[in-house]
């Protein structure tokens, strides 16, 4: 990474944030995934990064202005990290301690205040425990968490040589 800039980094890290988000949507709508509530939040997770990279490749910021990107970016992948590592928890739950199915996300958000839905969001349910695609062996939540990590990892390396 030493001879790549910040800027292509950045932009690297926007074509990720970008694929991943195109292939949620591509597992939703043509394989007809329907995404559970933690995997809602991990796509506008994906999403934040993605503006952060854009904002960051339009702006093309010096140090101060690198660090806070990646700041911000480490900030929004450790808060993913850890939705991730809460659904790969709940699909590895035995049958009988899985938490039973709440309504759906468009039912609470009409039903509860924000802040309650966000706490039922993190918390997860079934609907969250049920492995239903696999690649290599691993569950979509597996490799979103490996995604974060890289995410993690990139950024740190950013704020390092910013």
């Amino acid at each position: 990474m030493n001879t790549i800039s910040s800027r292509q980094i950045n932009l690297i890290m926007l074509l990720m944030a970008t694929v991943i988000i195109g292939f949620s949507y591509f597992c939703q709508y043509i394989l007809l995934l329907e995404p559970c509530s933690l995997c809602i939040m991990q796509r506008f997770l994906y999403i934040f990064i993605g503006l952060f990279a854009l904002l960051a490749v339009l702006q093309n910021p010096k140090r101060i202005g690198l660090r806070i990107y990646a700041t911000l970016t480490i900030l929004i992948s450790v808060l993913g990290f850890m939705v991730a590592g809460r659904q790969i928890w709940l699909q590895h739950l035995p049958a009988d301690q899985i938490p039973s199915c709440g309504p759906s996300l468009i039912d609470m958000l009409e039903s509860f205040p924000i802040i309650e839905v966000l706490e039922v969001l993190f918390m997860g349910n079934g609907n969250c425990a049920e492995v239903i695609w696999q690649f290599l062996g691993f569950s979509i939540a597996e490799w979103s968490f490996f995604l974060f990590v890289i995410f993690i990892a990139i950024n740190i390396r950013v704020w390092l040589k910013g």
